[in-house]
């Protein structure tokens, strides 16, 4: 990956006599951060041509001063001492608002997600899609297909990349009592232990940031530059000391919209780079403890990573843009906001594509005595007729006893809808070759 091109810093630009005296004409030029609405970097800047009488430095300095005044200092400083800050452009503030319109109650309403049962079996989805993606983010290689069998059957993993997402699935399964009470080191420190346990190259590393006099870890991008240095070690402490603060509201004295809060958590926790391994999936899971903690309890049922993992050189851009660019923090922030909305939207999509099922299926429980497990599993087998359930499956894709969903297999066997063969002490369950037809003469 080419690394950004590191922008002019604005006490240098005015420094310039030349630039310095056209100040009134480049404001005047300048009237907004960008005429499109975007919020772009040096390097668009010095690619794209420039407005009539205007050099791309003198629109730099315009679109910096612009941005000045939008800008607020948050308490992460670079390791050059700079302060992280953001600026609440019109696009971060729609946004902003309408997340807070769509990600805490909107969809209240749905009876795909008022459901207990339907509700209980799509946040199970939820974590084992997270717990996937993330993994897949730093480098598990396994496919979506065998982590989900994993996940679903309870078999032990059988390689450091299966660990990887059986620990991000213990993490985001733990977020949801962490997320009652405020953030403490120690809670994070738990997080990064479950992430890491049986994953790392130093074993005891797992749950403990790095010490002074070890070799300070460094992010690599995939052709091995060097795309970001973290802060030293003997800094790591009071730097995770200052995060906790931030992130129980503590600091800064101004207000700060719980979404930024979530967002610079996020960034903060994978700029410091306090682990050997597994910052990416703990920075994440921070994002989660937050947005839940905050109230946006819809958090619980998206998967950030799996959009993160579609378009990962975008991703790190974000954070390149930002280190590149006086510790500017918006890049990272409009990023991680349009993310969000793409996953919010997936899950409104998602409730539609269900709230259509579900007129269906609720004609089955009125003329029948199946329950939503059970009526759940028969609207899947007629999707997916080749598809085989077990047991322990069923059990775990609904967070049920393993008597619980015993029962129901065995009663929807008896009902001629599922079929059985059996492997060694297994049972298989499969849908009736005729499944569809079945159901039209299912008595109640």
């Amino acid at each position: 990956m080419r690394l950004p091109q590191r922008a002019p810093i604005l006490t240098e630009l005015l420094a310039r006599d030349e630039l310095a005296r056209e100040l009134p004409r480049i404001f005047a030029a300048i009237t907004e951060p960008d005429p499109r609405g975007r919020y772009v970097h040096w390097n668009d800047v010095r690619r794209e041509p420039a407005p009539p009488d205007l050099s791309r430095e003198a629109r730099w300095l315009g679109l910096k001063f612009r941005r000045g005044a939008l800008a607020r200092p948050l308490p992460l400083a670079s390791t050059e001492g700079l302060p992280l800050t953001v600026c609440l452009t019109d696009a971060a503030l729609e946004s902003l608002h309408w997340i807070d319109q769509h990600g805490a109650g909107e969809i209240l309403v749905s009876e795909g997600v008022t459901d207990p049962g339907e509700r209980r079996r799509y946040l199970v989805s939820s974590l084992m899609e997270e717990s996937i993606t993330s993994s897949q983010l730093e480098g598990a290689s396994v496919t979506r297909k065998v982590a989900r069998e994993m996940l679903k059957t309870g078999r032990s993993p059988r390689d450091r990349g299966e660990r990887m997402i059986l620990n991000n699935y213990r993490a985001m399964s733990r977020l949801q009592e962490m997320a009652r009470g405020p953030l403490s080191r120690e809670m994070i420190l738990e997080l990064h232990r479950i992430l890491t346990e049986g994953t790392l190259d130093d074993p005891p590393g797992a749950g403990r940031i790095q010490l002074p006099g070890e070799v300070r870890v460094r992010v690599f991008d995939s052709d091995g530059q060097v795309v970001h240095v973290p802060p030293p070690a003997d800094q790591l402490e009071a730097r995770l000391d200052a995060m906790v603060r931030f992130a129980n509201g503590e600091t800064p004295e101004s207000f700060v919209h719980p979404v930024i809060r979530a967002i610079v958590l996020h960034f903060w926790l994978a700029y410091d780079h306090p682990f050997e391994d597994g910052n990416g999936r703990t920075a994440r899971a921070l994002f989660y403890w937050a947005m839940l903690r905050a109230g946006y309890w819809m958090f619980e049922y998206l998967s950030i990573s799996s959009l993160l993992m579609k378009a990962p050189a975008q991703y790190a851009r974000a954070f390149q843009h930002t280190e590149t660019d006086e510790f500017d923090g918006t890049y990272f922030l409009l990023h991680q906001l349009r993310v969000i909305r793409q996953a919010v939207d997936a899950l409104i999509e998602y409730l539609r594509r269900k709230m259509a099922e579900t007129r269906q299926t609720l004609r089955l429980l009125r003329r029948t005595s199946l329950n939503n497990r059970q009526v759940a599993l028969l609207a899947h087998a007629l999707r997916h007729p080749d598809f085989e359930y077990t047991i322990r499956s069923h059990a775990a894709s609904h967070g049920v006893v393993h008597q619980s969903a015993r029962t129901d297999l065995l009663d929807l066997q008896a009902r001629g809808l599922l079929d059985r063969r059996t492997g060694g002490r297994t049972f298989y369950f499969y849908p009736a070759p005729d499944l569809a037809a079945r159901l039209e003469t299912l008595p109640a």
